[in-house]
Protein backbone atom coordinates (compact mmCIF):
# COMPACT_ATOMS: atom_id res chain seq x y z
CA UNK A 1 0.00 0.00 0.00
CA UNK A 2 1.32 3.49 -0.96
CA UNK A 3 2.38 5.62 1.97
CA UNK A 4 0.41 9.09 2.47
CA UNK A 5 3.01 12.10 2.73
CA UNK A 6 1.21 15.42 3.06
CA UNK A 7 3.22 18.53 2.13
CA UNK A 8 3.39 21.85 3.91
CA UNK A 9 5.50 24.38 1.94
CA UNK A 10 6.09 27.03 4.01
CA UNK A 11 7.05 31.00 2.97
CA UNK A 12 7.09 34.20 5.73
CA UNK A 13 5.59 31.32 8.62
CA UNK A 14 2.40 30.13 6.81
CA UNK A 15 0.90 27.74 4.55
CA UNK A 16 1.66 28.14 0.72
CA UNK A 17 1.86 26.33 -2.62
CA UNK A 18 3.23 27.57 -6.07
CA UNK A 19 2.82 25.98 -9.51
CA UNK A 20 6.07 25.01 -10.89
CA UNK A 21 8.33 26.83 -8.36
CA UNK A 22 7.17 29.81 -9.51
CA UNK A 23 7.30 32.19 -6.62
CA UNK A 24 5.48 34.34 -8.55
CA UNK A 25 2.70 31.79 -8.24
CA UNK A 26 2.44 31.83 -4.24
CA UNK A 27 -1.12 30.78 -2.33
CA UNK A 28 -1.44 31.52 1.08
CA UNK A 29 -3.73 28.31 2.32
CA UNK A 30 -3.24 29.35 6.21
CA UNK A 31 -1.37 31.52 8.25
CA UNK A 32 -0.65 28.56 10.45
CA UNK A 33 0.80 25.15 9.18
CA UNK A 34 0.47 23.97 12.63
CA UNK A 35 -3.14 23.82 12.27
CA UNK A 36 -2.66 22.08 9.01
CA UNK A 37 -0.74 19.48 10.22
CA UNK A 38 -2.61 18.85 13.28
CA UNK A 39 -5.54 18.17 10.72
CA UNK A 40 -3.76 15.89 9.00
CA UNK A 41 -2.72 13.90 11.73
CA UNK A 42 -6.52 14.36 13.27
CA UNK A 43 -7.69 12.45 10.18
CA UNK A 44 -4.91 9.57 11.27
CA UNK A 45 -1.98 10.45 9.00
CA UNK A 46 1.37 9.68 10.06
CA UNK A 47 3.88 11.44 7.72
CA UNK A 48 4.43 15.22 6.69
CA UNK A 49 7.14 16.65 4.50
CA UNK A 50 7.96 20.11 5.11
CA UNK A 51 9.77 22.47 2.69
CA UNK A 52 11.29 25.49 3.65
CA UNK A 53 10.92 27.91 0.58
CA UNK A 54 12.43 31.01 2.19
CA UNK A 55 15.01 28.86 2.99
CA UNK A 56 15.63 27.13 -0.75
CA UNK A 57 15.70 30.51 -1.90
CA UNK A 58 17.76 31.96 0.62
CA UNK A 59 20.68 28.87 0.59
CA UNK A 60 20.04 28.14 4.05
CA UNK A 61 17.08 27.32 6.96
CA UNK A 62 14.88 29.72 7.73
CA UNK A 63 11.46 28.08 8.96
CA UNK A 64 13.18 26.21 11.37
CA UNK A 65 10.77 27.89 14.19
CA UNK A 66 7.72 26.26 12.65
CA UNK A 67 9.37 23.27 11.53
CA UNK A 68 10.09 23.15 16.23
CA UNK A 69 6.30 23.72 16.60
CA UNK A 70 4.81 21.02 14.50
CA UNK A 71 7.52 18.24 15.26
CA UNK A 72 6.75 19.84 19.39
CA UNK A 73 3.10 19.42 19.06
CA UNK A 74 2.24 16.64 17.13
CA UNK A 75 3.22 12.86 16.64
CA UNK A 76 4.21 13.26 12.85
CA UNK A 77 6.61 11.97 11.55
CA UNK A 78 8.31 14.97 9.20
CA UNK A 79 11.05 15.26 6.48
CA UNK A 80 12.40 18.82 6.15
CA UNK A 81 13.77 20.22 3.25
CA UNK A 82 14.32 23.56 1.75
CA UNK A 83 17.53 25.47 2.18
CA UNK A 84 19.85 22.20 4.01
CA UNK A 85 23.10 23.61 2.79
CA UNK A 86 25.76 22.57 5.66
CA UNK A 87 26.28 20.96 8.91
CA UNK A 88 25.05 23.98 11.07
CA UNK A 89 21.45 23.60 8.55
CA UNK A 90 21.41 20.00 9.30
CA UNK A 91 21.64 20.61 12.88
CA UNK A 92 19.21 23.19 13.11
CA UNK A 93 16.80 20.89 11.27
CA UNK A 94 17.70 17.69 13.69
CA UNK A 95 17.34 19.52 16.77
CA UNK A 96 13.98 21.72 15.34
CA UNK A 97 12.15 18.10 15.67
CA UNK A 98 12.65 16.60 11.75
CA UNK A 99 13.28 12.68 11.87
CA UNK A 100 14.36 13.42 8.54
CA UNK A 101 16.35 15.58 5.83
CA UNK A 102 15.67 15.73 2.05
CA UNK A 103 18.95 17.51 0.49
CA UNK A 104 18.61 18.26 -3.32
CA UNK A 105 20.56 21.11 -4.14
CA UNK A 106 23.76 20.00 -2.02
CA UNK A 107 23.92 16.74 -3.34
CA UNK A 108 24.49 18.35 -7.21
CA UNK A 109 26.79 21.22 -5.75
CA UNK A 110 28.78 19.51 -2.88
CA UNK A 111 28.27 15.90 -2.99
CA UNK A 112 31.25 15.21 -0.76
CA UNK A 113 29.28 16.93 2.16
CA UNK A 114 26.34 14.99 1.07
CA UNK A 115 27.92 11.86 0.96
CA UNK A 116 29.63 12.41 4.40
CA UNK A 117 25.85 12.92 5.62
CA UNK A 118 24.54 9.46 4.24
CA UNK A 119 27.85 8.25 6.02
CA UNK A 120 26.88 9.63 9.79
CA UNK A 121 23.33 9.84 9.41
CA UNK A 122 22.06 6.72 7.53
CA UNK A 123 19.91 5.88 4.93
CA UNK A 124 16.93 6.33 6.78
CA UNK A 125 17.66 10.25 8.17
CA UNK A 126 18.89 11.48 4.81
CA UNK A 127 16.71 11.81 1.74
CA UNK A 128 17.91 12.25 -1.91
CA UNK A 129 15.67 14.87 -3.65
CA UNK A 130 15.81 14.61 -6.97
CA UNK A 131 14.03 17.67 -8.87
CA UNK A 132 13.82 16.77 -12.53
CA UNK A 133 12.86 19.34 -15.70
CA UNK A 134 13.11 17.16 -19.12
CA UNK A 135 14.78 14.38 -16.56
CA UNK A 136 17.91 16.70 -15.84
CA UNK A 137 18.27 17.64 -12.24
CA UNK A 138 17.31 21.33 -11.12
CA UNK A 139 18.72 22.87 -8.18
CA UNK A 140 17.72 26.21 -5.57
CA UNK A 141 14.08 25.68 -5.52
CA UNK A 142 13.85 24.81 -8.68
CA UNK A 143 15.52 28.45 -10.23
CA UNK A 144 18.85 26.74 -12.26
CA UNK A 145 18.59 24.01 -14.06
CA UNK A 146 21.70 21.93 -14.96
CA UNK A 147 23.01 19.16 -17.29
CA UNK A 148 22.95 16.35 -14.87
CA UNK A 149 21.05 13.59 -15.97
CA UNK A 150 18.71 11.63 -13.58
CA UNK A 151 19.26 8.71 -13.88
CA UNK A 152 22.83 8.35 -13.50
CA UNK A 153 22.76 10.97 -10.97
CA UNK A 154 20.21 8.11 -8.51
CA UNK A 155 22.71 5.67 -9.23
CA UNK A 156 25.63 7.42 -8.10
CA UNK A 157 23.70 8.13 -4.89
CA UNK A 158 22.43 4.68 -4.57
CA UNK A 159 25.55 3.23 -4.70
CA UNK A 160 26.68 5.42 -1.75
CA UNK A 161 23.89 3.80 0.53
CA UNK A 162 20.47 6.06 -0.62
CA UNK A 163 17.38 4.16 -0.02
CA UNK A 164 14.90 6.67 -0.10
CA UNK A 165 14.34 8.97 -2.88
CA UNK A 166 11.82 12.01 -3.37
CA UNK A 167 11.54 12.61 -7.34
CA UNK A 168 9.55 15.38 -8.79
CA UNK A 169 8.65 16.59 -12.00
CA UNK A 170 8.78 20.62 -11.98
CA UNK A 171 6.68 20.60 -15.12
CA UNK A 172 3.78 18.90 -13.20
CA UNK A 173 4.37 20.58 -9.92
CA UNK A 174 1.22 22.45 -8.73
CA UNK A 175 -0.46 21.94 -12.28
CA UNK A 176 -3.17 19.49 -10.50
CA UNK A 177 -2.60 17.70 -14.53
CA UNK A 178 -1.60 14.06 -12.68
CA UNK A 179 1.37 12.61 -11.74
CA UNK A 180 4.75 11.43 -14.22
CA UNK A 181 3.43 7.80 -13.55
CA UNK A 182 5.61 6.66 -16.68
CA UNK A 183 8.75 8.44 -15.48
CA UNK A 184 8.31 7.05 -12.12
CA UNK A 185 8.04 3.31 -13.38
CA UNK A 186 11.28 4.12 -15.28
CA UNK A 187 12.75 4.77 -12.26
CA UNK A 188 11.43 1.65 -10.44
CA UNK A 189 12.21 -0.71 -13.26
CA UNK A 190 15.95 0.70 -13.04
CA UNK A 191 16.35 0.94 -9.72
CA UNK A 192 14.11 -1.88 -8.23
CA UNK A 193 15.42 -1.63 -3.97
CA UNK A 194 14.74 2.63 -4.25
CA UNK A 195 12.08 3.56 -1.91
CA UNK A 196 10.67 6.13 -3.97
CA UNK A 197 8.61 8.87 -3.28
CA UNK A 198 6.23 10.46 -5.99
CA UNK A 199 5.94 14.36 -5.93
CA UNK A 200 4.10 16.85 -8.15
CA UNK A 201 0.78 16.86 -10.22
CA UNK A 202 -1.55 14.37 -7.73
CA UNK A 203 -4.89 16.10 -8.52
CA UNK A 204 -6.97 13.92 -7.38
CA UNK A 205 -7.77 9.85 -5.51
CA UNK A 206 -8.01 8.23 -8.90
CA UNK A 207 -3.82 9.52 -8.96
CA UNK A 208 -2.79 8.39 -5.88
CA UNK A 209 -4.77 4.81 -6.90
CA UNK A 210 -2.89 4.77 -10.30
CA UNK A 211 0.65 5.34 -8.22
CA UNK A 212 0.18 3.15 -6.30
CA UNK A 213 -1.32 0.39 -9.10
CA UNK A 214 2.54 1.15 -10.86
CA UNK A 215 3.91 0.22 -7.10
CA UNK A 216 5.24 3.55 -6.39
CA UNK A 217 5.82 3.01 -2.54
CA UNK A 218 4.98 6.79 -1.42
CA UNK A 219 3.16 9.76 -2.77
CA UNK A 220 3.90 13.80 -1.80
CA UNK A 221 1.00 16.16 -2.21
CA UNK A 222 -0.72 19.23 -1.25
CA UNK A 223 -2.31 21.32 -3.77
CA UNK A 224 -5.10 18.97 -4.11
CA UNK A 225 -5.73 19.11 -0.50
CA UNK A 226 -5.95 22.44 0.06
CA UNK A 227 -7.82 22.96 -3.29
CA UNK A 228 -10.49 21.05 -1.68
CA UNK A 229 -10.38 18.27 -4.82
CA UNK A 230 -8.82 15.33 -2.59
CA UNK A 231 -10.72 15.39 1.05
CA UNK A 232 -8.71 13.87 4.12
CA UNK A 233 -11.68 11.54 4.41
CA UNK A 234 -11.06 9.88 0.83
CA UNK A 235 -7.38 9.35 2.25
CA UNK A 236 -8.78 6.39 4.61
CA UNK A 237 -8.31 3.22 2.17
CA UNK A 238 -4.46 4.07 2.15
CA UNK A 239 -4.00 4.89 5.80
Amino acid sequence: MIEIIPAIDIIEGKCVRLSKGDYDSKKVYNENPLEVAKEFEAAGIRRLHVVDLDGAKSHHIVNYRILEKIATSTSLVIDFGGGIKSDEDLKIAFESGAQMITGGSIAVKEPEIFTQWIERYGSEKIILGADVKNKKIAVNGWKEGTEVDLMPFLGNYIEKGIKKVICTDIECDGMLQGPSIGLYQEILEEYPSTYLIASGGVSNIDDIIKLDEAKVPAVIFGKALYEGRIQLKDLKIFL
